[in-house]
């Protein structure tokens, strides 16, 4: 019987943490600098354990989800 994501160890753990990873994945993705991005909006689901992080640069938007336990991103999904 495998722990449920209440109880595993999250590699991101903190707003901060996945605000970090997400610059990274758009500053690798979208050949940007990391002063021409701004945070938008951060929310983590419970349920799921997942970070999801809204980034704009330029006239581009973005939302990154990403694993909490994994410490991965999961999808970059460009609004």
């Amino acid at each position: 019987m495998s722990p449920g994501i209440g109880l595993m160890k999250r590699l991101l753990e903190k707003e901060k943490d996945a605000i970090s990873l997400a610059i990274s994945g758009i500053m690798k993705n979208y050949k940007v600098t990391e002063e021409q991005i701004n945070t938008l909006e951060t929310k983590y689901d419970d349920n799921a354990g997942d970070w999801y992080v809204a980034l704009g640069w330029d006239e581009k938007k973005a939302i990154v989800k990403m694993d909490s336990v994994q410490g991965t991103i999961s999808e970059i999904k460009e609004i």
